[in-house]
């Protein structure tokens, strides 16, 4: 028994203990992170252009790359990606969202490249989803994520 708590606290310690965030798979670190369902499609749709024309993609499953600008604060439940290279203070971005609590990302997502695949569904009558998207600077549509890998 002393043995086995000598061992938590050493890595306590050390910090070998690390807790992966809800709906994810804690893989190696030269690996991507995998939450939820992961990503199957192969072939990316342009961030602009879903920005651009989002009704077109309206009701697909689609596969977006790239960073991450914003994430939820509260619960993990959204985050916001611009095209990678994206010029400007505050680029447009595309919303993902999740259902809360099934994906959690990671405040520490600010910054990274990311790969979602999900659903582009217009905004609803949620208040609280079409302020946050007027605030970041997205459309009033967003993409209802099944998964996405975190590089």
């Amino acid at each position: 028994m002393r043995a086995a708590l000598a061992l938590l606290l050493t890595c306590l310690a050390t910090g070998s203990i690390v807790a992966a965030p809800i709906g994810a798979a804690p893989i190696g670190a030269d690996e991507d992170t995998k939450f939820g369902t992961g990503v199957t499609l192969e072939a990316a749709t342009s961030i602009a252009d879903v920005i651009a024309r989002p009704a077109d993609y309206a009701g697909k499953t689609i596969r977006v790359e790239g960073v991450v600008t914003a994430v939820c604060q509260h619960m993990g439940c959204w985050m916001t990606l611009a095209p990678a290279g994206a010029a400007g203070e505050k680029p447009a971005t595309l919303r993902l969202k999740v259902d809360d609590g099934v994906i959690v990302f990671p405040v520490s997502s600010r910054g990274k490249t990311a790969v979602a695949q999900g659903v582009i569904e217009k905004v609803g009558a949620d208040h609280d989803a079409a302020e946050v998207a007027a605030a970041a600077g997205t459309t009033a549509y967003q993409l209802k994520v099944t998964g996405a890998l975190l590089r």
